[in-house]
């Protein structure tokens, strides 16, 4: 049977980098890195002396960032993503071509692995 479980509730302040880091499973390195190279939909919040402060929307991107790497999606088609995700509303055709060539490249990819 299936369970879902629950996740548990951000602060209101949001998450420092080494506790969003420990609730998405990637490291702190990864984090910055996914920042630099803008895969990062919205500026990551900061406090009043710059340290980044993670809240739920940055937490479900980088998941999704993270799934979308463990898939093999490149980091520039990933970019390319984020770049229409935050261009906003009215590019949703090239957003779903974009899953659904790799989702292409990734049915490929496993017929072939099947086929050896």
């Amino acid at each position: 049977m299936l369970e879902i479980k629950p996740r548990p509730a951000l602060p209101a302040q949001g998450l420092t980098i080494a506790e969003a880091a420990g609730r998405t499973g990637v490291s702190v390195h990864t984090l910055r890195y996914y920042e630099r190279a803008g895969l990062v939909v919205t500026p990551v919040d900061r406090t009043p002396g710059g340290r980044r402060r993670y809240h739920r929307r940055d937490l479900e991107w980088i998941d999704l960032c993270t799934r979308l790497r463990a898939t093999g999606m490149p980091i520039r088609t990933i970019r390319r993503y984020a770049e229409l995700v935050t261009a906003g509303p009215g590019n949703e055709p090239d957003r779903l071509a974009l899953l659904e060539s790799h989702r292409t490249e990734v049915a490929a990819r496993l017929a072939e692995l099947r086929s050896h």
